[in-house]
């Protein structure tokens, strides 16, 4: 059995269902709405049918899932992922798939068999929702050429989604160092007759620090250099940078635990920002990550 997430059948009927962080992507002008539960993406069959009549939404979707094909589909599919699948319902659905008399509707096939890959929601932003598994299948159904573009543009989505994703991972680390960073400051270099303004110099004193130790530049420089640009110094890093600078951010923090003077630490940090990205330029993995 393979491993799926999935919701509960109590939770994927008319009223259980929350629709969170729904998107939206255009495909051959249609907007179709995708969305993510725990870790698994569904995509609107509603959506893909309105694409090819969209006065006869439900009766394609009904038309589609009465279909011996995709009674079998459905039901291998709900095997491999669904530990909780009533194969004796299935068995009796194929049998009668085909048949003039044989009707079926998305919610009846979810509530008989605890099918997990379809979604029926009622109201106003609801409809039939699949996993994207599933929608693929009856977008081929509606149309050949649409199902390559909605492969395509789902595809650019989830890889905008995985850039920002890693861009949020790098930014964050990067945030929580930097807390590390400036407690040992406070703790070490700053006496409590400081002013605001005070504090502020030497926060920022200590930026540049690291910027001068990997960058060979402090942010004012950078900023003078690249008048157009808007963001900082950091904005600017690559994967590799950002992580030598995170681990710098840490080694600062412990130096000026011991004390040492600025001046020797930037010695050290340049040394070290040296070493480390010799490593880093030269790692494979992270180059896939740029």
């Amino acid at each position: 059995m393979v491993e799926f997430h999935h919701f509960r059948n109590q939770n994927i009927l008319s009223q259980g269902v929350t629709l969170s962080k729904n998107k939206k992507i255009e495909v051959k002008g249609t907007e179709v709405t995708v969305y993510r539960e725990s870790k698994d993406d569904y995509i609107s069959l509603t959506d893909i049918a309105r694409f090819k009549n969209s006065d006869a939404i439900d009766d394609l979707i009904r038309s589609w899932i009465r279909n011996r094909n995709t009674i079998e589909f459905l039901g291998i599919w709900e095997q491999l992922y669904n530990s909780d699948f009533n194969p004796v319902e299935f068995d009796g659905f194929k049998k009668e798939a085909g048949l003039n008399s044989f009707s079926m509707t998305p919610k009846q096939w979810i509530e008989k068999t605890n099918a997990i890959g379809i979604i029926s929601k009622a109201g106003r932003y609801g409809g039939t929702f699949a996993h994207k598994d599933i929608a693929f299948e009856f977008a081929s159904w509606i149309s050949v050429e649409f199902k390559l573009y909605l492969i395509k543009e789902f595809q650019r989505f989830k890889d905008e989604e995985q850039k920002q994703l890693g861009w949020d991972i790098r930014r964050n680390l990067t945030k929580i160092n930097y807390r590390i960073h400036t407690d040992a400051i406070k703790e070490n270099l700053i006496p409590p007759t400081l002013s605001k303004a005070q504090i502020s110099i030497v926060y920022a004193t200590e930026a540049d620090i690291l910027n001068m130790a990997l960058f060979g530049k402090t942010a004012k420089q950078w900023r003078d250099e690249n008048p157009k640009e808007t963001g900082n110094i950091r904005d600017f890093a690559n994967v590799s940078q950002l992580v030598c600078l995170s681990n710098l951010e840490n080694l600062n923090a412990h130096f000026i635990g011991e004390q040492i003077p600025q001046s020797e630490r930037l010695v050290k940090l340049n040394t070290i920002a040296i070493q480390q990205m010799k490593l880093l330029l030269d790692d494979g993995r992270m180059l896939r990550l740029e």
